[in-house]
């Protein structure tokens, strides 16, 4: 009985990946697309425009800073493959006005053509304790972290919708996907992108629309950098169990998961349980990637309790460090 059971299971499995790339949606082909990428003048995003850039397509670069963005525009120049292709800069805020971002993308798409793939890189993080941020911290974050990926994404869709073609690529955080020491602000605005990302799905994937949400670790940016500046010893703590990576190779995986029409995009082993830890009602684009999340979710969800108790252990650390330390300036 164990050895027909086994035996089935192995057939269930081999069907399931046979059947899996019968319903996954058609790769998008990057040659000659016009792919738009906001906060596209450094960082992740620019690698991202890179990348698309190195495989033929026309780039719209989108980000606030002028002189950052012709900057961008001449590195990304560097990488064209024919001399057709075209890298257009337009300097606007995405998350302060909508009408103006529909006038923007507009402009683009009577330059480059409609838009292929939209990828949403416009954000920024801020850190600290939730009783020391100010409150216009928490809604700055929303406004660019959030608004910044609605706008562009509500001014391209429609055009989407009626070509029946399309891709829109949001870049979360994997404080998107688990709340941190530090981030009461930015996971927050993180993980309301995830929710955008599912809902809009449901919506356009009859019209052959395909939605990516990616969720990097901590990657070596200029963002970065400066998020460091003032961030609490505890997140810094918790941030330096796991590695930093390079922006050229998250932005490698983005492009590769929003091409393939792939919902998640997930970088490196924390990543990957991350992701399946966290899948809940999320949409798939293989039976096989929906078996490896059940099969594997009581798994990482044991790993994942090791993970929460070594973080608060920092977090609890810390605070005896820091009241011995209130204790030793009073008596001295």
């Amino acid at each position: 009985m164990l050895l027909l059971a086994a035996a089935f299971l192995v057939a269930f499995v081999l069907l399931l990946y046979m059947v899996s790339p019968l319903i996954s949606p058609k790769p998008l082909a990057l040659p000659g697309a016009h792919v738009v990428v906001t906060g596209g003048s450094s960082g992740i995003g620019k690698c991202v425009a890179i990348e698309c850039y190195k495989q033929g397509a026309f780039i719209t670069l989108v980000a606030r800073n002028e002189d950052k963005l012709l900057q961008a525009k001449k590195e990304i120049g560097k990488h064209s493959i024919n001399d057709k292709q075209v890298v257009l800069c337009i300097s606007v805020d995405v998350s302060q006005d909508y009408n103006q971002v529909e006038n923007v993308i507009k402009q683009a798409q009577e330059k480059l053509g409609p838009v292929d793939m939209l990828v949403n890189c416009a954000g920024m993080a801020v850190s600290g304790k939730f009783e020391d941020l100010d409150v216009s911290s928490f809604e700055r974050l929303m406004s660019i972290n959030y608004l910044g990926s609605v706008y562009p994404s509500r001014a391209v869709i429609t055009t989407m919708k009626e070509r029946r073609v399309g891709r829109i690529v949001f870049v979360s955080s994997q404080a998107g996907q688990l709340g941190l020491y530090g981030f009461t602000a930015y996971s927050p605005s993180k993980f309301a992108i995830r929710g955008l990302a599912e809902a809009l799905q449901m919506e356009v994937k009859p019209y052959n629309i395909y939605v990516t949400v990616a969720y990097p670790p901590d990657t070596d940016t200029p963002g970065f950098a400066e998020e460091n500046k003032t961030k609490p010893l505890e997140t810094r703590l918790i941030s330096e169990t796991t590695s930093v990576c390079k922006p050229e190779q998250v932005a490698k995986q983005i492009v590769k998961d929003a091409i393939q029409g792939n919902f998640n995009s997930s970088f490196g082993s924390d990543g990957y349980m991350l992701s399946a830890l966290t899948c809940g009602m999320a949409p798939v684009t293989s039976i096989t990637e929906g078996l490896q999340q059940v099969v594997t979710m009581g798994l990482f969800r044991t790993i994942a309790l090791f993970y929460l108790g070594s973080f608060d252990s920092i977090v609890r650390r810390c605070m005896m460090q820091r009241e011995k330390s209130e204790i030793t300036d009073k008596t001295a």
